[in-house]
């Protein structure tokens, strides 16, 4: 049998999501019917990926209910970004392990990744994109390409990493045991590389007004059909709501009024939390 060849990150508390993960995962809200595992599953797929998995901790029940194909691996205890792919590495396909997050949309250039880190003989690489200012984590690489520990400038940069890495399984068995962050490993690493590309779209989900944005730029039909607000497949709405989340079984009269809310249905009943 073919060894895992991506890994998709699940398993996150979806703190950002605020009440919507209470009632799903993060990773089960859906755009045009398709959760956004499978978003991700299907950009991998696209880049040549047979085999993928990702972990689960927060509703696991619910990610393995829209998994598909995808192997889930279940984490009662959450065990950051290091552990689960220490605890992988002896399934690790040969031409390596492409490593996604499940609340990104994006056509990463994930074959171009994998190339160049077989060529390099690397055991690491992480695919940035020129740094487009702002906020997010400035990124250096040294003469030689090695991604330098956070908060050193070097000759190379600022980039900024856009989630997508390689891992060969050498490298991931390095991983210590219960390193919950892997980035505490990786500064010490020396074969710890990166690969610049150009800026590529992509769309971060991890609040719920970036899941309505989403909705608005990719679902205009489906969940954005309600402009500024996000409807669950299984959800029926009113148009007087605004900035309103219907999650799944969400039943709103046609002329009810809301705002700033979540609404679901949970044991019979209709729920509302506010956003």
């Amino acid at each position: 049998m073919d060894g895992i060849d991506a890994f998709i990150f699940a398993a996150g508390l979806g703190t950002r999501m605020g009440p919507l993960s209470s009632v799903l995962p993060k990773p089960a809200w859906t755009l045009k019917g398709k959760p956004l595992l499978q978003w991700a599953a299907d950009s991998l797929k696209r880049a040549g990926c047979n085999m993928v998995a990702c972990n689960a901790h927060l509703h696991i029940d619910a990610i393995k209910s829209i998994a598909g194909d995808i192997e889930v691996i279940e984490e009662p205890v959450l065990l950051g970004t290091g552990e689960p792919i220490r605890r992988i590495a002896s399934r690790i396909s040969r031409e390596g392990l492409l490593v996604w997050n499940a609340d990104v949309i994006a056509d990463a250039p994930f074959s171009h990744l994998r190339r160049e880190s077989i060529k390099r003989s690397a055991g690491v690489v992480w695919l940035l994109i020129p740094h487009p200012g702002g906020q997010w984590t400035e990124l250096y690489m040294d003469s030689s390409g090695r991604v330098l520990p956070r908060g050193t400038v070097g000759p190379q940069g600022p980039f900024l990493f856009t989630g997508a890495s390689w891992w060969s399984q050498e490298t991931a068995r390095c991983i210590p045991e219960n390193c919950f962050d892997v980035r505490d490993f990786l500064a010490q690493y020396a074969h710890h590389f990166g690969i610049v590309v150009a800026p590529f779209p992509w769309l971060e989900i991890g609040t719920p007004d970036q899941l309505i944005s989403a909705a608005m730029a990719l679902a205009p039909d489906d969940e954005g059909r309600i402009a500024g607000c996000y409807i669950y497949p299984s959800a029926s709405e009113s148009k007087k709501i605004k900035r309103c989340v219907l999650g799944p079984g969400a039943r709103l009269s046609p002329d009810q009024g809301d705002s700033d809310a979540l609404w679901f249905a949970e044991g019979g009943l209709q729920k509302r939390l506010g956003l």
